[in-house]
């Protein structure tokens, strides 16, 4: 029998002029760390909005969403007896002018426009993520 569990990715972006800045994060693993964007896991009985606005505040501090985006890409992974679904989203954010608190899971942080941040992912399934994201902002 297998186990399902449910985790979110969430994109956080904000505007500061007519182009999309992008919070991507990097993991504190060492030299083994990656940037991605933030996740977690959805709780027993939570709804995703609440896990992505409980996720982005415990991870960054940042208090205000604005926009939520399904970006209409769930992931299935299946990992042994481990059924997990990835759930991926855009959150638009009031432009943020405090440093982040950042969860100590985390070692660094960086706002960076889609061309610089689209290499910095390694993993394939971000980037598509991350271009989605950004292909449904330029043509809002």
């Amino acid at each position: 029998m297998s186990e399902l569990l449910h985790r979110i990715k969430v994109f956080v972006f904000q505007y500061q002029g007519p182009d999309p800045r992008y919070l991507l994060l990097r993991g504190a693993q060492g030299i083994e760390s990656t940037w991605g964007p933030i996740q977690g896991n959805l709780g027993f009985g939570e709804q995703l909005e609440a896990a992505i606005q409980r996720e982005v505040m415990d991870d960054t501090g940042i208090l205000k969403p604005l926009d939520l985006i399904d970006l209409r890409m769930p992931q299935l992974t299946i990992v042994g007896d481990e059924e997990v679904i990835e759930w991926t989203y855009g959150l638009r954010t009031a432009p943020v002018q405090a440093p982040l608190k950042l969860d100590p899971r985390w070692a660094d942080f960086r706002w960076t426009g889609f061309s610089q941040g689209y290499p910095l992912l390694e993993l394939d399934l971000d980037r598509a993520a991350f271009m989605r994201l950004h292909t449904l902002l330029r043509a809002a």
